[in-house]
């Protein structure tokens, strides 16, 4: 059987952000770990327009070209990582906007969360997540990784160095999102 598609959603899209270093760092150790098919999208390359299908989502009739192949990118992952900041106590618009063009290609898949930021480290957007991504029945695991300060863990060329700590949220965070993945697969069969 073909290891599970988990796909790494880069949430940030604004210049100067810090997302795709954290994300190049989680991509490496979900590779690593040896349980997934890592894929990384970042949002600011699929440059959706703010949502524009003439209708609901969960009727999967979309005109729009940029509509159709998230949605293949979506359909075809069997798990998330969530690599996101936290912009005033939430998540950004860009992962909402993202999230809310689809519907049906969300359902019964696993998704871990890297939030980012200051002294809170992301962890009201991380929150906030929590309950969009609930609402359409996707299941994010509990285990998570919380970066506190994340400037200070860039080097002088703007790669991630996580402490020690956040490398092993990364490992916890992974490996139960691998177990929920294969614990939802019958749920993705029907």
């Amino acid at each position: 059987m073909a290891q599970p598609v988990l796909r790494i959603i880069i949430g940030s899209t604004r210049p100067g952000r810090v997302g795709g270093a954290v994300a190049a760092w989680i991509a490496r150790r979900a590779e690593e770990h040896g349980g997934f098919d890592v894929q990384v999208t970042d949002l600011a390359e699929l440059d959706l327009p703010m949502f524009n299908e003439p209708d609901h989502p969960r009727l999967r009739r979309y005109v729009h070209q940029h509509t159709k192949d998230w949605s293949a990118l979506v359909d075809g992952s069997d798990a998330f990582v969530f690599v996101t900041p936290e912009y005033n106590f939430a998540f950004n618009a860009a992962i909402k906007n993202a999230i809310d063009y689809l519907h049906t290609e969300w359902q019964h898949k696993a998704a871990g969360i890297v939030s980012y930021g200051g002294v809170a480290a992301g962890t009201r957007a991380a929150q906030m997540l929590k309950q969009v991504l609930t609402a359409l029945k996707v299941m994010p695991v509990p285990e998570a990784v919380n970066i506190p300060f994340v400037r200070e863990y860039l080097d002088e060329d703007g790669r991630f160095k996580p402490a020690e700590a956040m490398d092993a949220s990364a490992t916890a965070m992974l490996d139960e999102l691998l177990r929920w993945t294969a614990s939802l697969r019958p749920l993705r069969a029907r």
